[in-house]
């Protein structure tokens, strides 16, 4: 029997192909060699890369995670690394996101032409989103604006924006040359500064548009029976150690709420948990979370609720597991207030029209 990561028997991750997954992908294996594991990495074709179609349109749910999912549950692979804003709430019989690396700043920037902030944009301004949670957003803080549905790597929606079709090219672009037809495009800061091309955002939307739930994180998910097997007691002891306590409240939180309103990516949607310390006189790490989520109707209505819930860090299993309990328990209290306040009708929510919360 030869443990998984040894020089006998590598760690075969699975990742998408795209520029940014492989990014991410190969980041998480280098940190795991310097752990001891041998690696290699694996790529495969998800729908989402494949179907050029609107997310929204797509449906939003696992499109990017389906096919990574399968390669793990055939044993084609070991272990995959999702971007966890992309990993569907519902749980996989068999699966177990084994770690959350610690979590990248999850804002949404602007990127647009010649440095211009949201505010310096002109009326009718072309800015391009596939994401229905940032165009309702962006369309509530200016409905001047033109949005235009778009897709693509990070590489080709750079290059869309006027001026910055060089640059894109110089990244990677996934098919073609730069179109630089549009004035600026919504990205996550996080994709941005695992590419080394953070330079390029012109504006900070935080205080404009809540992230989606899990954004900046990634998730490490991998067969259950594997990590309790003999051969895979040191890549579970290893990837306990690179899972972040913090980033995982924080996120299992907003993927709460997102599960209990059975919201998936294409929901118009903003959610963002944030884990704050507080001084305290004992030998636990005692901390605040908070929890804001944000509903934006089609007509730029929109229902905001926050809350918070204080949590107890440290090594014992069962004070994890109620720390963890507790974040979950904000995500669905505000789950619960936003229904409550017409968000389920807002932004057609499945859990809404299962509890008959919508108007007919």
């Amino acid at each position: 029997m030869h443990m998984i990561g040894s020089a006998q028997r590598p760690l075969v991750i699975g990742t998408r192909g795209s520029k940014l997954a492989l990014t991410q992908t190969q980041m998480v294996a280098a940190d795991l060699e310097q752990r001891g594991l041998a690696v290699r990495i694996e790529t495969f074709v998800t729908e989402g890369d494949t179907n050029r179609a609107s997310l929204s349109s797509l449906g939003g749910v696992g499109v990017f995670a389906a096919a990574l999912r399968v390669a793990l549950l055939e044993g084609r692979c070991d272990l995959v690394v999702h971007s966890l804003k992309d990993l569907p709430t519902v749980e996989v019989p068999g699966l177990v996101v084994a770690a959350i690396p610690a979590r990248v700043d999850p804002a949404d920037v602007l990127v647009a032409r010649d440095g211009l902030r949201l505010a310096d944009l002109p009326a009718a301004a072309r800015v391009g989103t596939g994401s229905p949670r940032r165009a309702r957003q962006l369309a509530a803080a200016r409905p001047d604006l033109s949005l235009v549905d778009i897709r693509g790597n990070v590489p080709t929606r750079i290059g869309r924006v006027r001026g910055l079709g060089t640059r894109a090219e110089q990244i990677g672009l996934d098919q073609g040359r730069a179109k630089e037809d549009l004035d600026a495009v919504v990205l996550a800061r996080a994709g941005l500064r695992r590419l080394g091309v953070e330079d390029v955002a012109t504006d900070d939307l935080s205080e404009t548009i809540l992230p989606a739930g899990g954004q900046g994180a990634l998730a490490l998910e991998t067969v259950a029976d594997g990590l309790a097997a003999e051969e895979g007691r040191i890549l579970a002891q290893t990837l306990r150690i690179v899972d972040d306590e913090p980033t995982r409240l924080e996120v299992s939180a907003e993927r709460a709420l997102l599960r209990y309103l059975e919201a998936g990516c294409a929901a118009p949607l903003g959610v963002r948990g944030q884990l704050t310390w507080e001084n305290n006189a004992t030998e636990l790490l005692a901390g605040v979370l908070e929890l804001c989520a944000r509903v934006v109707g089609d007509n730029g209505e929109s229902v905001e609720v926050s809350g918070e819930t204080t949590v107890l860090l440290g090594t014992d299993a069962d004070q994890r597991d109620f720390a963890l309990a507790a974040a979950e328990q904000l995500g669905v209290d505000l789950a619960t207030e936003l229904l409550a306040n017409g968000a389920g009708e807002m932004a057609n929510l499945q859990a809404a029209k299962e509890s008959g919360t919508t108007q007919s």
